[in-house]
C-alpha cells in the first residue's frame, strides 16, 4: 500500500496545486487553457515521438499479449459509449468522449511506474510494446467514431476523408508517426535537439497535470456521478477482468501476463480529458472520472496486484 501511495500521492498533489491555485485566483483560467494547449499540441506529442523513436521494434511483439490488452480496451469503448448513450440519455458526442474515457488507461504515467515499483525495471518491456501501441489505437478508435457521429447527414463517401483529416491535424498522432518514422529509419538527430525534446518532455506530465487541476475547478461534478462510477467500473473493473481472461486463454508468460493486466487496471490517463477538450464535448465528466478513479484505483489496484501471481 505504500508504494502505491508513493506512485499515486505525487499525482494528486500537483492536480491538487493547480486546483488551488486556480480557486485561489493565483492563476488565471486563460492561464488553464495556454498550458492545456501547451501540453497537447506541443509537449506531450514530443514525449511520444521520443518513447517510439527509442523502443526496440523486436520480438518483444507479442499478439496474444495485444490481443489481451486492447480487446478489453476496445469493450470498455463499447460499453462507455453504449452505456453514456443509452443509459444515460448523453448525445452522441458526449457518448464517444465518454466512451473515450474508458477506452484510455493510464498506461505510462502510473501504469510504468505501478509495475516497476512492484515487479522491478525488467519487467517493463511487455508495457512498452502496450505504450508503443496505445495512443495510436485509442485516438484512432476515439477521433473515427467522432468524426462519424460529427458527419451525420454527410455522404458516406466524405467520413474517410474527415477521419484522415482530423487524425492527422492532431499533435499527438502525428507525434506518433513522426516516432515511428524516426525508429524505421533509424533515423539520428544531433545531440542539441534530443536534449530540447528531453527539456520539453520533462514539462509535459507535471504541466499537464497543473492544468487538470485548473480544469476540475472549472468543472465541478454536479449532476455527473453516475456515469462517473459507471466509467470507474468499467475501467478498473472490466477492463482487467477481460485482459486477464484474455491472458490466461493465451498463457501469457507471467511477465506479460502482470503487466498486461496492471495497465489495464489503471484509471483513465489525462488525454481522456485531452480528447473531450479537443472537441469541447463531456469536459467535466472526463476531468472528474480521471480524477476520481485514480483516487478509487489506490484500492482497486492492491487488489489486482494481491490477486496476480
Amino acid at each position: 500500500m505504500q508504494a502505491l501511495l508513493d506512485v499515486i500521492l505525487p499525482v494528486f498533489l500537483v492536480i491538487g496545486a493547480g486546483y488551488a491555485a486556480v480557486w485561489r485566483g493565483w492563476f488565471s483560467e486563460t492561464g488553464v487553457d495556454g498550458l492545456m494547449a501547451f501540453t497537447q499540441n506541443f509537449a506531450i506529442p514530443c514525449l511520444l515521438f521520443r518513447a517510439i523513436w527509442t523502443l526496440d521494434l523486436g520480438p518483444e511483439f507479442d499478439p496474444a499479449l495485444l490481443i489481451s490488452f486492447y480487446t478489453g480496451s476496445a469493450t470498455g469503448f463499447t460499453l462507455g459509449l453504449l452505456g453514456a448513450r443509452f443509459l444515460f440519455n448523453r448525445d452522441w458526442e458526449d457518448a464517444v468522449a465518454i466512451g473515450f474515457c474508458c477506452l484510455f488507461a493510464n498506461s505510462v504515467m502510473i501504469g510504468l511506474a505501478l509495475t516497476e515499483r512492484a515487479y522491478g525495471t525488467d519487467a517493463l518491456q511487455a508495457n512498452y510494446v502496450i505504450v508503443a501501441l496505445h495512443s495510436p489505437f485509442c485516438y484512432g478508435i476515439g477521433i473515427t467514431a467522432m468524426e462519424i457521429v460529427r458527419a451525420r447527414g454527410t455522404p458516406a463517401r466524405h467520413v474517410p476523408a474527415k477521419v484522415l483529416t482530423a487524425m492527422f491535424r492532431n499533435a499527438l498522432v502525428i507525434g506518433i508517426a513522426l516516432g515511428l518514422i524516426a525508429n524505421l529509419t533509424d533515423m539520428q538527430l544531433p545531440r542539441p535537439v534530443t536534449d530540447a525534446l528531453d527539456m520539453m518532455i520533462l514539462a509535459a506530465l507535471p504541466a499537464a497535470l497543473f492544468g487538470m487541476g485548473g480544469v476540475l475547478y472549472r468543472y465541478k461534478p454536479r449532476g455527473d456521478f453516475r456515469v462517473i462510477a459507471y466509467i470507474c467500473a468499467v475501467s478498473l473493473l472490466i477492463h482487467p477482468t477481460i485482459t486477464w481472461t484474455l491472458g490466461t486463454l493465451f498463457d501469457l508468460p507471467k511477465q506479460a501476463f502482470r503487466s498486461a493486466v496492471l495497465t489495464a487496471a489503471m484509471a483513465p490517463g489525462i488525454n481522456s480529458y485531452v480528447f473531450a477538450n479537443m472537441y469541447g464535448r463531456a469536459r467535466r465528466v472526463a476531468a472528474s472520472a480521471v480524477l476520481i478513479a485514480t483516487a478509487l484505483s489506490v484500492l482497486t489496484a492492491w487488489v489486482w496486484l494481491a490477486l496476480l501471481p
